[in-house]
Order: structure tokens, then sequence, then C-alpha cells
């Protein structure tokens, strides 16, 4: 059984704590992340602010299914932003997610 904050020996150590709800959605998102070839999708769309799925698969060398794939895993996660135009697709980074993620990860 886990001491009740005001019983830690250690002052500060449970302040902030992650709370069991952020914690799942933190690792929702680094699940997310946690494969090279979404981590290359991210770095691409975020250096070029936004991206057309139809250039993504040359980009990272990979069928346009399997980009697909790795795409819709982003948008669920909440690291990426659709949109419809047309035929393609278009994708953004959602920085709220990002920084949410850098957030929770800052040990300072």
């Amino acid at each position: 059984m886990a001491p009740e904050p005001d019983n830690l020996c250690c002052p500060g150590l449970a302040d902030p704590v992650l709370s069991e709800a952020g914690a799942e959605e933190l690792a929702q998102a680094l699940k997310a992340l946690a494969d090279p070839v979404r981590l290359r999708l991210v770095h691409i769309v975020a250096s070029a602010g936004e991206a057309c799925a139809c250039d993504l698969p040359a980009l990272v060398d990979r069928s346009q299914p399997t980009v697909s794939h790795h795409l819709s895993t982003l948008v669920k996660a909440g690291i990426l932003g659709r949109e419809q135009r047309g035929k393609w697709a278009w994708f953004w980074v959602e920085a709220d997610q990002l920084s949410a993620v850098r957030e929770a990860l800052t040990l300072s």
C-alpha cells in the first residue's frame, strides 16, 4: 500500500503528481510516437508546417497504405491534425498535444 502524500518522508515528492488519467493520456501519445516512421512523419510535418499525404510515402520510403496507417495512429493520438482537401488529406502538428507531452516530461 502506498503512503499517503502527507506521510511521505521527502517533502515535495508528491508535488506535482501526474494523475492516473494524465498518465494514460501521456502513454497513448508516447505509444504513437514510439515508432521510427511515425517520428519521421511528425518531424517532416512539423518542419513544413503542414504536409499533403501524397508527398509522404516517398519521403519515408514506405507504401501509401503503410503511411496512411501511421498517420491515422498519429491523428487518433492527437499528435497530428487532418483535413481533407479534394482528393488528398493534409496534416499538421497539434502543438498543444506536443506541448503537453513536453511539459509532462519536464524534470525542472
